[in-house]
């Protein structure tokens, strides 16, 4: 039992010191802009979606680097109905460091005749439809020159844009990102 007692004792200075060393910042998303370039509905009432989005990540850390791997899954939903999904490119993002991914994601709905209804009443009633962007990203966190275990950070945002249609500009009116840590 004080072998154990140490043992605590021992991992908690260690997580304390390397906390005083590197003091660990949370990387910060935001998406900057969302085009659409197909948003129509088939002969058999499949909604077909593809959207373009510009999202920015930062790695505000001094000493901590984030090596983003394959596996990444990002989607876009109204509501509960996904429109459309894709995937990040595996990339390293060093101390400091702010990188901007164009992001491509396709995707199709069936039985959407109901779902385009809503989105234009919505755009109707409050001038907003509401979108929300998933992602689930794998990743190795660098202390220093030390390449820590793969963990999983997900990120949700909320947007809330003017318009839907695809030839049309698309204003983000507002958007917030929320950001969870997964071992």
């Amino acid at each position: 039992l004080s072998i154990l007692l140490i043992l605590i004792i021992a991992i908690a200075i260690t997580i304390g010191i390397l906390y005083l060393v590197f003091r660990p910042k949370l990387p910060k998303y935001s998406v900057d802009q969302l085009r659409i370039s197909q948003f129509n509905v088939s002969d058999n009432n499949t909604l077909y979606a593809t959207f373009n989005v510009a999202i920015t990540a930062r790695n505000p850390n001094k000493k901590i680097g984030i090596y983003y791997e394959g596996g990444s899954h990002i989607s876009a939903w109204y509501m509960d109905t996904k429109l459309c999904e894709g995937s990040l490119p595996k990339f390293y993002q060093g101390h400091r460091n702010t990188t901007v991914l164009d992001l491509p994601l396709t995707g199709q709905a069936p039985d959407a005749s109901g779902l385009v209804n809503r989105i234009q009443e919505q755009l109707q009633q409050t001038n907003n439809v509401p979108l929300n962007l998933k992602v689930n990203q794998p990743v190795r966190v660098k202390f220093g020159k030390l390449k820590l275990f793969k963990v999983k950070f997900r990120v949700r945002c909320r947007l809330e844009v003017d318009n839907f249609g695809a030839s049309n500009d698309i204003r983000i009116s507002s958007s917030s990102c929320k950001f969870k840590l997964r071992l």
